[in-house]
């Protein structure tokens, strides 16, 4: 009699953890869905025509995200239109300069309409960026502009002679230690930096200028680092039209013969992992990209 009901209470643990297994991976399902639901190219999209969208946001240290999302959407024949969706100061030189070649490719080559609908800010290698496109939205209140160039990083010489250490160098070139944190250049240095960085805002001026079919001098005339309105810059011609990402989108559509409602595609997102589901977010304890930026000696189509 004791060892049927030992049996039986067995059973009964097997049915309940069985149930309680089978409840816990219901539940992680759901909850992975409705993560990713939305990304990638949703089924709906069989049912109207498609305009990409992507998102360009925050600093722009690394291109290599948002260079294949154009491309992508740029060779695929059902994306009859992009907007680029813009919410960032600007950043690396070099980075910037990635992202605006190809939506240069995407406008010229591939003759594919791309515009830009800025958000809270689109200034410095952002604004860059959406000087390539076929048209820039904002709102009325969205920062823009900052044509301008900067490069800095921390002088700790001081520091490092206050604590008795020094540093030890070999170099091959004049300038090949220029910028090293630990000493001040020498006025031939500054000189050779100030160079790179005029070379740089060069470059910015005459993508701003090819980009607004502007003058070159108008451009630079305003070039000074400062940045406007929504407003302000649609009366300096910087931007063609005050509105918001819906206005944006609705414009778009008539502007490439879109009738109804667009599907709007947005590229896939990395997926959720388990890990993820169960500790959460956990890139407050990683290096951001601000905080890499700090340390990180480089060239900056940067709004600070």
């Amino acid at each position: 009699m004791a060892d049927e009901k030992r049996s039986r209470a067995w059973l009964w643990i097997l049915i309940g953890g069985g149930a309680f297994f089978l409840f816990v991976l219901a539940v992680f399902a759901l909850v992975y869905v409705s993560l990713n639901a939305g990304s990638g190219n949703s089924l709906r999209g069989s049912f109207g025509e498609k305009i990409g969208v992507v998102d360009l946001e925050g600093i722009i240290i690394d291109p290599t995200t948002v260079v294949p999302e154009l491309k992508k959407f740029g060779d695929d024949d059902s994306i009859k239109a992009i907007i680029l969706r813009v919410n960032s100061p600007g950043g690396g030189v070099a980075a910037s300069e990635e992202i605006y070649r190809e939506v240069k490719r995407i406008r010229d080559e591939k003759k594919k309409r791309i515009v830009a609908s800025i958000g809270t800010v689109g200034a410095s290698g952002a604004y860059y960026i959406s000087s390539a496109t076929n048209k820039i939205y904002a709102d009325n209140g969205s920062v823009v502009g900052s044509i301008g160039v900067i490069a800095e990083w921390v002088n700790y010489g001081d520091l490092m002679r206050w604590a008795k250490l020094k540093q030890e160098t070999l170099t091959v070139g004049e300038f090949k230690d220029t910028g090293d944190p630990t000493r001040d250049m020498t006025p031939a240095e500054r000189a050779y930096m100030q160079s790179l960085i005029d070379d740089m805002y060069g470059q910015f001026v005459q993508a701003v200028a090819e980009g607004r079919h502007a003058k070159v001098e108008d451009i630079r005339s305003i070039a000074n680092g400062r940045v406007w309105t929504g407003q302000q810059a649609f009366s300096m011609k910087l931007v063609d039209q005050l509105g918001d990402f819906q206005d944006a989108v609705d414009d778009t559509a008539k502007a490439v013969n879109i009738s109804g409602e667009p599907v709007l595609v947005h590229p896939e997102k990395d997926r959720k992992t388990v890990l993820d589901l169960l500790f959460g977010d956990v890139s407050e304890w990683l290096p951001s990209r601000e905080k890499l930026l700090e340390q990180h000696m480089g060239f900056y189509y940067l709004w600070k």
